[in-house]
This record gives C-alpha cells, sequence and structure tokens, in this order.
C-alpha cells in the first residue's frame, strides 16, 4: 500500500489512502477504526518541496500535521535579520503544530519549513480536538508528545547555560545519532544531511566555530564525514 500511494499524487489519494497513512504513522497506530475513518476523510494530504514553508510565525494556528515521509525543520527567524534558530529537525511519523490546541493568541510563534522533499497529513484543529475526546489514546499521546517537547526545550536551554560549545556539540550529536542513526561498519551513521549553518543554529554558536570544532573531532578520529553526514566513529566519546 505504501508503494501505491507514493506514486500517487496527493490530491488523488482516496480516504482509504489516507486511513492507511494515518494507520502507519505514531499517533494513529493504536486508534479505533471509527476515529480513523473519521480522519481520513477530513484530514488532507500535500506535498512540499525541500525548504518550502509549511507554515510561517504569524500565520493562523488551525492545524496540526503528520510527517508522512521526508522530515521538517522547526524554527524561529528573526524579523529583520532573517537570522534562524532551530529548534528541531523531525523525522517521519512526527506530529507536529500542536500550538493549535493551546495557543492563546491563535496564530504560530514559530515556523516549520521542509528540510527535505516532503508529504504530510494535514488536520484542522477542531476534528482533532474531537477525535481527543472520543478516544483517550489520543487524548494521552497528544499530552505526552507535548511533555516530551517541553522536557526537551529545557534540556536544551539547561545545556545552553551550563555547557560550552564542544560539550554542546557532543550532546547534539550523540542525540541525532540515536534519532537518525544508521549502523555501519566503522560506526553509526547520522543518515540526515546537516549543514554547519544547521548545526551552529541548534547549539547556538557560529558556523565557523562549528567547523573548528568537527574537523578537530575529525583529526581526532572521533568522526568522518561522507556525503554531507556525519559518521560517529566512537560513539561512547560523545556520552
Amino acid at each position: 500500500m505504501k508503494v501505491v500511494q507514493d506514486q500517487k499524487r496527493a490530491r488523488d489519494l482516496t480516504p482509504n489512502d489516507r486511513a492507511e497513512i494515518i494507520r502507519r504513522l505514531d499517533f494513529g497506530s493504536s486508534l479505533n477504526e471509527t476515529l480513523v475513518s473519521d480522519l481520513s476523510i477530513s484530514s488532507v494530504v500535500l506535498d512540499f518541496r525541500r525548504r518550502r514553508f509549511v507554515y510561517r510565525a504569524g500565520e493562523p494556528a488551525d492545524c496540526l500535521y503528520a510527517i508522512i515521509d521526508g522530515r521538517v525543520k522547526l524554527c524561529r527567524i528573526e524579523s529583520g535579520t532573517s537570522r534562524e534558530a532551530v529548534i528541531d529537525i523531525l523525522p517521519e511519523g512526527s506530529l507536529f503544530g500542536e500550538s493549535a490546541l493551546y495557543s492563546a493568541a491563535g496564530q504560530r510563534a514559530n515556523s516549520a519549513v521542509a528540510y527535505e522533499n516532503s508529504r504530510l497529513l494535514r488536520i484542522h484543529v477542531a476534528d482533532f480536538k474531537r477525535g481527543m475526546a472520543e478516544d483517550d489514546r489520543l487524548h494521552d499521546y497528544t499530552f505526552r508528545l507535548i511533555g516530551q517537547r517541553l522536557d526537551h526545550a529545557e534540556r536544551r536551554l539547561a545545556d545552553f547555560a551550563l555547557n560550552a560549545i564542544p560539550a554542546r556539540l557532543d550532546r547534539l550529536l550523540a542525540e541525532f545519532s540515536d534519532r537518525y542513526g544508521v549502523s555501519e561498519p566503522e560506526g553509526v551513521l547520522i543518515d540526515i544531511p546537516l549543514p554547519h549553518r544547521e548545526i551552529a543554529s541548534i547549539v547556538g554558536s557560529t558556523r565557523e566555530s562549528v567547523t573548528v570544532r568537527l574537523n578537530a573531532m575529525r583529526r581526532e578520529g572521533t568522526i568522518k564525514f561522507v556525503n554531507r553526514r556525519i559518521l560517529i566513529k566512537r560513539p561512547a566519546s560523545l556520552v
């Protein structure tokens, strides 16, 4: 079914196709069939090319999104300078845009950008809230997700306050090796392109400082650059 769905254009997907997609997503795997059917009818599948905005800060927060294929970057962009602070890079299966559930202003505080060509499922916030009321599993999943993201934000804040750039970079590489790591004969490959400017934005540094530190780690034999990706040769050294 996944191959057939991937071959279809987003607008050609049927409710049955969308129902199968929902069952494959993290939040949908345990939902009852009635709710899956309802969400498959009201949801929309959208394709986004790399670097295209899914939404921008200041736009109405009226939908949630789930990543069917691809990855999405959450970020905050400073008005006037276009400087960017990367909040996270989310993998396939992730739900995001949950601020629609609790935003008092009804607007996005952050932006979401397709990190690579991506296919997303969009669910209107009213339909999602109705689903949370009807199925405790969706309610519990959503609150766990919000709690995990709050915990992640608090840990990053503490990291910024307590640790220097090398330690922050080590923690980021360790985290991404867990989330995106693929075992290789030489170590663990972080299977996502990570330009130095993106890494710098996540750890709160400059591209130049990140490049210097990564090159030092390469000379030490801790990492290796492989086709714009980073291979962790000694994962234990990052802990």
